[in-house]
């Protein structure tokens, strides 16, 4: 494929399209649709991984804004019952920084683990909407 801009002399010039390895899509659902069935596989293997290591591993897409997006997806993971925190390991990405290190939970554990999460964050909700009216 490749992308065609037309010259104001009626003529076209022919580029490479961007690298789908690296791409950066428009669209955050987009991405979490195209990057989710990787982390879902990196989930099942039972082994602990870093968001950064499944990523480039991958050659997974970034985000639209790479910079504040990434944290976003674990989050998500956790909400589904996919994954949980295991520990901490450096990241490439974040300058050897420290990171959080995930493991997956079994398949047959998802569904009640995400169901704990939602009463979980339920309950969070209805403990500082009643610390707020207290106050």
């Amino acid at each position: 494929m490749t992308h065609i801009q037309p010259a104001f002399d009626g003529s076209t010039f022919e580029a490479p399209a961007p690298a789908v390895t690296r791409r950066i899509l428009d669209d955050y659902e987009a991405w979490v649709d195209e990057v989710w069935p990787a982390f879902v596989a990196a989930a099942d293997t039972g082994q602990p991984f870093t968001i950064d290591e499944v990523a480039r591993a991958k050659k997974l897409p970034d985000p639209p804004r790479p910079q504040s997006q990434w944290g976003s997806l674990p989050i998500r993971l956790q909400n589904a019952g996919i994954i949980r925190h295991h520990g901490a390991a450096t990241s490439a990405r974040a300058g050897h920084s420290m990171v959080h290190q995930w493991i997956g939970v079994p398949a047959w554990q998802r569904e009640t683990v995400a169901k704990r999460r939602r009463e979980d964050r339920a309950a969070a909700r209805e403990q500082r909407a009643a610390e707020r009216r207290a106050a």
